[in-house]
């Protein structure tokens, strides 16, 4: 978790970041008040903005779903947190969050139309149209890591099968190559060489580090995320038609390792590709900070 105290212009004035409790559900909400309450002995505030993973209702006070945390389902975060501490509180999706930021103080900086895709664990997304956040009807929108890529593929913690999130994340790119170092444990002797020589050991670091490399099963592993990737920021474009895709998460650590085959990509799978212009796909500039910023910024509207 990360947490901190950020002014009207997005400078972060501090910060202050404890672990996850993997047991979610109570445990993660103390946590976060503790967090809170380190940060507010240290500064005043006005409000508090909480980012965080799942179908966020659109008052902006419950969490709706959270697949990847246990016991928040139907959770209203909002009031949970307002028992302890006496600020307005607002709750946001954590992509919704980030591609804030980074429209407002970050990649987007000046563009009025952008999708961003956080990639970490799973896909988060966001929209900014005309220079507005879209959340739609219900506050739910741009949950692009729920769309279904392939039939009767994978299935998610959402319950459904096949969906982006399950082939273009951190966790598919793991997957992939403990996939393919199962297959061939020969070649998989630099990737394990940097953990504790397990598969289950492998994390997104080493995989960036081995690709640096040229390492052959991290490459492979992110062409293969990349072009899903690709593929599934094509389709939305055909909808959103955004000007900029900014790409952010952990995954983006990889830099144009993965940047460079999503935009080969993009131009392989736009429909009339050559016919119209394409988005530019951008790294994120703020980091694991754009949700942070873009959280802060958005408790005050």
């Amino acid at each position: 978790m990360l947490g901190g105290v950020v002014d009207r212009e997005g400078n972060i004035l501090t910060t202050h970041r404890e672990p996850t409790p993997a047991a979610g559900g109570q445990a993660l909400t103390d946590a976060i008040i503790g967090v809170i309450q380190e940060l507010l002995s240290q500064f005043e505030a006005t409000t508090v903005g909480i980012s965080a993973a799942g179908f966020v209702s659109s008052d902006r006070e419950t969490m709706l779903a959270t697949p990847n945390i246990a016991g928040w389902n139907g959770i209203n975060l909002k009031n949970e947190i307002s028992r302890e501490i006496e600020l307005p509180v607002v709750i946001e999706n954590d992509a919704n969050a980030a591609a804030w930021g980074e429209a407002k103080f970050g990649a987007g900086r000046g563009v009025a139309d952008m999708m961003m895709l956080t990639v970490g664990t799973g896909i988060g997304g966001g929209i900014v149209s005309a220079d507005r956040l879209y959340r739609g009807a219900f506050g739910v929108a741009a949950e692009f890591g729920h769309m279904r890529v392939v039939p009767d593929g994978i299935l998610c913690g959402c319950g459904s099968y096949g969906c982006f999130e399950q082939y273009a994340s951190g966790n598919a790119l793991r997957r992939f190559v403990r996939e393919a170092i199962t297959q061939a444990p020969d070649r998989g002797r630099l990737i394990l060489s940097m953990g504790d020589g397990t598969v289950d050991g492998i994390v997104g670091s080493h995989i960036t580090d081995a690709a640096r490399l040229s390492d052959h099963i991290a490459i492979e592993a992110f062409n293969k995320v990349a072009d899903y990737l690709g593929a599934g920021i094509a389709s939305l474009c055909v909808v959103l038609d955004p000007s900029t895709v900014g790409i952010g998460g952990g995954v983006i650590d990889a830099g144009e390792l993965l940047l460079e085959p999503t935009r080969a990509a993009l131009e392989k799978y736009m429909p009339f590709n050559s016919k119209h212009p394409n988005p530019a796909i951008v790294p994120a500039l703020l980091g694991n900070d754009a949700g942070l910023v873009g959280v802060a910024d958005l408790a005050r509207r």
